[in-house]
């Protein structure tokens, strides 16, 4: 899970017209030629995709035969776009999908399933809840790429002048912190997030989630998902802990908060780090704490298992099919897993991949360390799309438009549309 990345509309419209037919146009000549195959990559294009190109041009070298026609779609818009194109039978031969997007698309028969394929030679090397976050009805449809969950981030320099010695291990020894924080420094000691994303580890904490998949029920509103909206709520208000920023900029003011420090703790991912590394508050590496989500009343701690897997399109013919998963395989290797970890700070989805040089990265260190604590996303091909009318209706009810009960029951009416066959 990120961010959507700024890009004019104008030059992705024109990138994926240009290339959106390439991965399944089964009938074009390329008998005098390497064999082309379109991969839409959804990194961030500043920090991360000059990494993944030069992985193309290394891929390339080693595979002659094979040109990669490498494309970087803003994430924000590449669910749809994708969706459009492989309904028009024309989607490129490989996507960067994000894990929540797999089983969605796996859904709709529009990837490929990879097991048994040489993709997935490895598959015993990557960690075992990512492969299955990747599968659908039994198969599995993705490559775990990179992968990622939330923490709480923290200024170790402002926790130190406050006197506080350790990060908070609940949301109330957070209050506290924040109050602590705010008189000793005069910074806020938190921010929080209006995004249904980020407010998922409230409900976990609680034993709850906006769905019980298995049970097919929709539980958005049950006591304990309440009490852990109301967790969440009550974080925006108290001596401390800044209000809630209900403006579409609110992303990028939190982050630049944090790393100016301005705000001393914030709920953060992993695909941050080279943006916390350029902030004036962490020229200091060692400057950034990093922790597991605060707990909730149950005493439970934890959040949302994100990342990327690479999926390969159904619609290819056989021969960009065949090339697509040797790229794959290539992508996803120890090396250069390792390689983009070391560019882009970002996390490994296999453990041989976790070498010395990686974990000498504090900001990789530090969210392998709370990896343990994420949660696994149902096998819901609906699950990631629950959190858009969530995303508008605590919006609402962070900026005091609406009470939670009010914003709760419309989210729950629009949750019951995406998954008419579940019961409230």
């Amino acid at each position: 899970m990120r961010r959507g990345i700024a890009a004019t509309a104008l030059v992705a419209s024109l990138a994926l017209m240009a290339t959106a037919c390439g991965g399944s146009d089964s009938g074009s000549d390329e008998s005098d030629g390497p064999l082309t195959i379109t991969w839409w990559d959804t990194s961030n294009a500043t920090n991360e995709a000059p990494t993944y190109q030069a992985l193309v041009k290394e891929f390339e070298k080693a595979n002659p035969d094979i040109k990669v026609d490498y494309v970087n779609v803003p994430f924000d818009q590449a669910q749809n776009k994708f969706d459009t194109a492989a309904g028009a039978k024309g989607a490129p031969d490989i996507l960067r999908s994000e894990v929540g997007w797999t089983p969605a698309f796996a859904k709709k028969g529009f990837f490929l399933p990879l097991d048994g394929t040489e993709a997935l030679a490895d598959q015993d090397k990557f960690q075992s809840s990512l492969v299955e976050q990747a599968k659908y009805d039994g198969k599995t449809y993705g490559v775990p790429l990179v992968t990622d969950t939330l923490a709480l981030v923290y200024n170790k320099d402002l926790f130190k002048q406050a006197g506080i010695s350790k990060p908070p291990a609940t949301w109330d020894d957070l209050k506290k912190a924040a109050a602590t924080i705010k008189d000793k420094t005069g910074v806020d000691g938190y921010w929080g997030s209006t995004q249904a994303y980020y407010a998922q580890s409230f409900l976990y904490g609680e034993g709850a989630d906006t769905v019980d998949a298995d049970a097919k029920k929709i539980t958005v509103k049950s006591p304990a998902a309440v009490k852990g909206y109301e967790t969440w709520k009550s974080l925006f208000g108290g001596k401390g802990l800044h209000k809630a920023d209900t403006t579409a900029d609110a992303y990028a003011h939190i982050q630049e908060a944090f790393v100016s420090g301005k705000v001393a703790s914030i709920i953060q991912g992993p695909w941050e780090i080279t943006n916390f590394y350029k902030g004036s508050a962490f020229k200091d590496k060692a400057n950034l704490g990093i922790a597991t989500v605060p707990a909730g009343s149950t005493g439970k701690a934890g959040a949302p298992t994100g990342g990327h897997n690479l999926s390969v399109y159904a619609g290819s013919d056989q021969a960009h099919q065949e090339a697509s998963l040797k790229f794959l395989k290539f992508m996803t290797s120890a090396k250069s897993q390792e390689t983009i970890a070391l560019k882009n700070s970002t996390l490994p989805t296999r453990e041989d991949a976790y070498t010395a040089e990686v974990k000498a990265d504090p900001g990789i260190a530090g969210y392998q360390a709370v990896l343990p604590a994420a949660q696994p996303r149902p096998a819901l091909p609906e699950y990631s799309s629950l959190w858009t009318p969530l995303d508008t209706e605590l919006n609402e009810v962070a900026g005091g438009k609406k009470s939670l009960d009010e914003g709760l029951s419309s989210a729950q009416t629009a949750i019951a549309k995406l998954v008419p066959d579940f019961s409230k």
